[in-house]
C-alpha cells in the first residue's frame, strides 16, 4: 500500500488556505496546517499554531516549530510545501511605518525562504514541490499597497531563483491570483455591493476568482502532471491583467 504524502500549508485557516487544505485532503494527502489562529484537528489534518513574524526573528521558536512539524511527518518528511500565509497592510506611503514594512517582509517573504531552506532536503528526497502563493500585485498594483506589492514581487523573484538554486531536486512554482472571493474580501465590501459589482465587471470574465480555483491550480502545480513547470509564476486573474482601465 502506498503511503500518503504530507503537504505543509501555511495560512491554512484563511479563505484560500482552507480551500488548499480541503483540496489536498480530498486528494489523499496528510495535511500539516500552520496558522496564527487556533485550528481544530481533523482526520488527516494536523494543525500547528505559529506566529510567522516571531519564527523569523527568534531562532529558538523557529526550531520548536520545525520540531513539531518533523514530529508529525516523522521520518517520511513532507512532499509539498505551500507558502500561502500573508499579511496585507494597506496604507499610504506617508503613513507606512518601518514596522509595517518589516512585518510584511517577515511574513510574506522571509518565512517562505526559511521554510524552503528548512525542508529542501526532505522535499528533494520525496521528489517534492514548492508552491508559493504570490499575487497579481507582484506586477500590477495601486496606491497604498507598497509593502504588500513589494513583498509579492520579491516572492515571485524568490520562486524563479529557487528553481535555479535547487535545479532538478525540487520543483518550485508560484501562483499570482487577482481578486479572490474570500470572506475577508467580501467583508471589505459590506454595504458597498455596487463597488463589489464594479470590481467584478473589471474582469473580462465578469467575475472574480474562487479559493477553490487557486487550490486546483496549486494541486496541479505540485503534481507529476506538471513535471516540466519549474520557476514559473502562473497568473490566475480572469483576464484583468490584460485590461486597461481607461476613463473612456
Amino acid at each position: 500500500m502506498t503511503r500518503k504524502k504530507y503537504a505543509l500549508i501555511t495560512g491554512s485557516a484563511g479563505g484560500i488556505g482552507k480551500a488548499l487544505r480541503d483540496k489536498y485532503l480530498e486528494n489523499d494527502y496528510l495535511v500539516i496546517g500552520l496558522d496564527y489562529q487556533e485550528q481544530v484537528d481533523g482526520e488527516n489534518f494536523f494543525p500547528v499554531q505559529v506566529d510567522l513574524a516571531k519564527l523569523v526573528r527568534d531562532k529558538a521558536y523557529l526550531n520548536s516549530i520545525l520540531h513539531q512539524i518533523k514530529k508529525i511527518s516523522n521520518t517520511q518528511g513532507i512532499s509539498v510545501l505551500i507558502n500561502n500565509a500573508a499579511i496585507q497592510i494597506v496604507k499610504p506611503f506617508d503613513e507606512l511605518e518601518f514596522d509595517d514594512w518589516s512585518l510584511s517582509f517577515d511574513v510574506n517573504l522571509h518565512a517562505p525562504f526559511i521554510f524552503a531552506k528548512s525542508f529542501a532536503t526532505e522535499l528533494g528526497l520525496n521528489n517534492g514541490s514548492i508552491v508559493n502563493i504570490s499575487s497579481i500585485h507582484s506586477k500590477l498594483t495601486k496606491k497604498n499597497f507598497l509593502a504588500y506589492s513589494t513583498t509579492k514581487a520579491a516572492l515571485s523573484a524568490l520562486t524563479r531563483n529557487l528553481a535555479i538554486e535547487l535545479g532538478g531536486a525540487v520543483r518550485v512554482n508560484a501562483i499570482e491570483p487577482a481578486a479572490i472571493s474570500t470572506e475577508m474580501l467580501k467583508d471589505g465590501f459590506k454595504g458597498k455591493e455596487d463597488l463589489f459589482s464594479e470590481l467584478e465587471s473589471y474582469h473580462p470574465l465578469g467575475r472574480i476568482g474562487t479559493p477553490d480555483e487557486v487550490a486546483d491550480l496549486a494541486l496541479f502545480l505540485s503534481s507529476e502532471k506538471a513535471n516540466f513547470l519549474h520557476g514559473s509564476c502562473v497568473s490566475i486573474n480572469g483576464g484583468i491583467a490584460s485590461c486597461l482601465s481607461d476613463p473612456d
